[in-house]
């Protein structure tokens, strides 16, 4: 096995999934900022215009984000399969390359897909290292987050990113990102629907890398409690939201506190948080 020809095949697909490796060419398409219309046209209606003539209003990265905050995971990038930057995708395939070495037993999971490119990665890792008797799991309701039930859920309080369409990516766009990259195979399943209807149901009898990113105290706890019994020792479990969300980092204390747990915790990075489970 060639690991230079893996690391640079690796290496390479986290700079594209991020495009970090495209950062100076990136373009950032101006939606529904009738402002920029009515500054640069004179009148709002000539975006209306454009966008219904298949024309785009785009504008270079703006300032506010950099390298180095894509490298972080800080911002949100216009056409990027994922978001978590390269730090947490680095501390993905650490994890998932430690489990394959010492061989642990388990399925790849991550609850809250987006656009796929943290589990379009887990499904790369396997291919590349000829792994054909795992399975990559990408749970998503593929509509965006659930309305916080603040009765069952009070931490969720307040919590508006329902309302953000950013985060709503069809189940199909995640099957076109993986066909893209040549990863979409019958080692990939998708799990469609609200995690307090899904999770429950998955087929999977170990998992040996469980990735939450579902930012809310309701679909952390729901996640841990589907999935987290079901991780085998010497597995990994990746929580994105921890450090950045306080009802995220909440349900995973409390889930913590419930079930005895006490491996320590270790920050990737401004976000994501990570254990190894011993016990």
């Amino acid at each position: 096995m060639d690991h230079t020809a893996i690391a640079l095949y690796l290496d390479l697909l986290k700079g594209c999934l991020s495009r970090a490796l495209f950062f100076d060419e990136e373009v950032w398409p101006i939606l529904g900022r009738r402002h920029f219309a009515a500054r640069l046209f004179g009148a709002p209606l000539v975006l209306d215009v454009l966008r219904h003539s298949g024309v785009e209003l785009v504008r270079r990265a703006p300032s506010v984000t950099t390298p180095a905050i894509r490298a972080e995971g800080k911002d949100r990038p216009p056409h990027a399969e994922t978001m978590i930057g390269m730090k947490r995708l680095d501390n993905l395939q650490s994890c998932l390359s430690d489990v394959l070495k010492q061989g642990v037993r388990g399925d790849l999971i991550e609850t809250g897909v987006w656009r796929g490119g943290a589990v379009i990665f887990m499904r790369a890792i396997l291919k590349a290292y000829g792994v054909t008797d795992r399975i990559v799991w990408a749970c998503d309701s593929f509509e965006g987050l659930p309305k916080p039930d603040e009765t069952t859920y009070p931490a969720d309080r307040g919590d508006i990113l329902w309302t953000q369409t950013g985060f709503a990516v069809s189940l199909e766009q995640v099957q076109r990102n993986f066909a893209r990259y040549g990863l979409l195979d019958n080692q990939v399943r998708f799990v469609k629907g609200w995690f307090s209807d899904t999770l429950n149901t998955i087929d999977a009898e170990r998992f040996a890398v469980i990735r939450l990113d579902g930012d809310m105290y309701s679909s952390t706890t729901q996640s841990l409690m589907a999935l987290y019994p079901k991780l085998s020792v010497g597995g990994y479990c990746i929580v994105d939201d921890y450090n950045n969300i306080a009802a995220c980092r909440q349900a995973v204390t409390d889930y913590r506190a419930t079930h005895g747990i006490d491996e320590k915790i270790e920050s990737i990075d401004w976000g994501g948080v990570y254990w190894q489970r011993l016990r």
